[in-house]
């Protein structure tokens, strides 16, 4: 029987998941509740097991030598942006994790996002919150009509479609994959390349995998190519967006709104995009619903049997 620690500490949400856990492998060691442990705190907690069942911990050319027993790092993440394959090679660790595993709840927030920030809502809560609820406060707007950009059509790209049918909007899907068999299901999704997207798109929602291709992608000059007036949402990854930018063309009016659950670095306490008023942030949400963190954690447990070695270049980490 390996032995085995998790390094998040979520388990004790879900008491049986956790029990199963522990019946299935004996003597496992969980985190207790406190930041997200990394380099020698992440070392010292995992010496001498053989698995580690993690969530956004890094595992640095440092880190992996100085655990010469890993064997395995199982994945309760939505993501592996965290995760370099080559250092993992290296030292003969497998990995697991299991693409699209939060994408309902991911998908969800997203159309949240877009109905939220066209009709202004986090603005009107705030003239409320101020005690400020008198006469005309302007207007917002509706969904319905709109045209809607989803750049990335992979798992949760897909969720998203089939969220917004009953919207009536017109959907530009993009995507560097070829989906056409997926859209022609569908009589209001239209395959885009990138800059007729940003031309049209009266929302654009953003579902990129973070990686070599993706980070930066959303540049000054990217930003500048949006529809004047449209509306932007990041519930992705951070990084892929040039936050300065943005906050430049929020100010300027060239994009109305955006809605953000993911930053570039987070915690995102400070970062001056929150304070605009057109702009609404989350503390990266996305995938914290009781349904996904079920299904997160209990696909960690699944991987200690399942773990693969990771390829450098080949999707995610391409």
């Amino acid at each position: 029987m390996p032995k085995v620690a998790a390094t998040l500490p979520y388990f004790d949400f879900f008491p049986e998941l956790k029990a199963e856990f522990e019946a299935t492998y004996p003597g496992t060691k969980f985190a207790e509740p406190g930041p997200m442990m990394q380099g020698d705190a992440l070392v010292e907690f995992l010496e001498g097991a053989e698995v580690a069942v993690i969530g956004l911990n890094r595992f640095t050319d440092e880190v992996c030598a100085a655990l010469p027993d890993l064997k395995i790092v199982s994945l309760c993440s939505a993501g592996v942006d965290h995760i370099d394959p080559a250092i993992l090679n290296k030292y003969g660790i497998k990995m697991w994790w299991t693409a699209g595993i939060n994408k309902i709840s991911v998908s969800e927030l997203a159309v949240c996002y877009m109905v939220f920030i066209i009709r202004r809502v986090h603005f009107f809560a705030s003239v409320l919150k101020a005690n400020q609820w008198q006469g005309p406060m302007g207007f917002g707007g509706d969904l319905r009509g709109r045209t809607v950009g989803i750049h990335g059509v992979g798992n949760i790209g897909k969720e998203v479609v089939k969220l917004l049918q009953p919207y009536g909007v017109q959907i530009l899907a993009c995507d560097r994959e070829d989906y056409s068999d997926f859209y022609a299901q569908f009589d209001n999704v239209e395959k885009v390349e990138p800059d007729e997207l940003w031309a049209r798109s009266d929302v654009l929602t953003i579902h990129l995998s973070k990686n070599s291709s993706t980070i930066g992608m959303y540049t000054a000059e990217v930003l500048g190519k949006m529809k004047p007036g449209a509306i932007l949402i990041n519930a992705a990854r951070g990084n892929l967006v040039d936050e300065d930018a943005l906050a430049e063309r929020l100010k300027s009016g060239h994009i109305a709104g955006a809605g953000f659950d993911v930053f570039a670095v987070e915690p995102a306490n400070d970062n001056p995009l929150i304070g605009l008023d057109n702009f609404f942030a989350s503390p990266h949400i996305g995938a914290t619903t009781v349904e996904s963190w079920a299904a997160m954690l209990a696909s960690g447990i699944h991987g200690i049997k399942n773990a693969y070695d990771p390829e450098p270049g080949v999707f995610p980490f391409d």
